[in-house]
This record gives structure tokens, C-alpha cells and sequence, in this order.
């Protein structure tokens, strides 16, 4: 008799931040981890394109040109979405901080986020 192998979904991790450096070192990072990563410049674009994965997290930043993060958490909430959301910031405070953990952030990362800070939170996001 034969062992039945499951097959674990990919982990597909969503950026939102409006800095090309940010993006770009956090793809490497998490694609260097084996995870997918698909990014986005604002919460228009992520919102365009996103489609729903079973192993998946946003990493969301605090200000964003158009619509800031902690309104688009507040909206992703309202709307009754469950997508776990790790916010980052380069300009944090503690009002913010406590906002985001209200909405049901994961974490609140300062800019530059320390490599296994971010990796840390993403498994506790994830169930991992």
C-alpha cells in the first residue's frame, strides 16, 4: 500500500510599498526562502490583481501615497478579510503601532526590517 503524499500549497507573500528598494530587497529575501512574491507600488494595484491563496500574507506599508496602510487594513477588516498583514514603517509611533495590532496586524516592523524579524513574523502569520 502506498503512502499518500499532500502536497503543501506555496507560501505567496504580498508587498505593498512605494519604495523600489524596499520591494526589491524584500523579493530577495523571501524568494531566496522559497516563497512566491508578488509586489505592488500602491493599494490600487495590490487590490487590482489580488486573488486569494490559501498560504498567503501581506506585507503592507504604513505610508503609502494614496491610501495609507492602516486605512487599507481598516478596509481590508470591514470588508471581512482574513489575509494576515504584517505592517512596516519607516516612521512608526506607538499610535500607530497600537492601531495596526487593533486591526489584527500580525506585527509592526521599523524600516529597515531585520531579515529574520520579518521571516519570524511571516511563519507566525501563516500558522508556521
Amino acid at each position: 500500500m502506498g503512502v499518500a503524499v499532500t502536497e503543501v500549497p506555496e507560501i505567496v507573500i504580498f508587498i505593498v510599498d512605494d519604495d523600489d528598494a524596499v520591494r526589491d530587497s524584500l523579493r530577495f529575501l523571501l524568494e531566496a526562502h522559497g516563497m512566491t512574491v508578488e509586489d505592488f507600488e500602491s493599494t490600487a494595484g495590490f487590490a487590482a490583481a489580488y486573488r486569494p491563496h490559501p498560504r498567503s500574507c501581506l506585507v503592507l506599508d504604513l505610508h503609502l501615497p494614496e491610501v495609507g496602510g492602516l486605512d487599507y487594513l481598516a478596509a481590508l477588516r470591514k470588508d471581512g478579510s482574513e489575509l494576515p498583514v504584517i505592517m512596516v514603517t519607516g516612521r512608526g509611533d506607538d499610535a500607530s503601532r497600537e492601531r495596526a495590532l487593533q486591526l489584527g496586524a500580525f506585527a509592526f516592523l521599523e524600516k529597515p526590517v531585520d531579515n529574520q524579524e520579518i521571516l519570524s513574523a511571516i511563519g507566525r502569520a501563516l500558522g508556521s
